[in-house]
């Protein structure tokens, strides 16, 4: 990892770069709805942290950081919803969910600070 890029900006983009892999693999296996639901919600997460890290003030920082975290959230339900359905199973897949999860969590912690700087 360069030493300009912070944790967050990089795990989203390793974690999008994840999902487009995944996305692939449905399309090859004719799953067209989920796997676009999927790659949108899961590339959204890095791009609205690029958004924020370029905000014009903290509350614009906060709400981006905010739409990522929805993202993030939205994007663990389409991959909880794949696993469930026993349409596939996948190594890969339990990793994708488990960072979503650890990603929910940064993003929670990233926000909730901001906020207390705020006030």
């Amino acid at each position: 990892m360069s030493a300009d890029k912070n944790i967050i900006q990089e795990k989203t983009y390793q974690f999008a770069l994840k999902i487009i892999q995944l996305y692939r693999e449905m399309n090859a296996q004719k799953q067209f709805a989920l796997s676009q639901q999927l790659l949108k919600a899961g590339t959204s997460i890095g791009a609205n942290v690029e958004e924020a890290l370029g905000a014009q003030s903290r509350k614009d920082f906060i709400s981006k950081m905010s739409i990522a975290y929805k993202e993030a959230r939205e994007t663990n339900y389409w991959l909880r919803l794949r696993r469930d359905s026993n349409v596939y199973t996948s190594n890969s897949l339990e990793y994708l969910i488990s960072e979503s999860n650890e990603l929910n969590k940064i993003l929670s912690s990233i926000i909730k600070t901001s906020k207390e700087k705020n006030s």
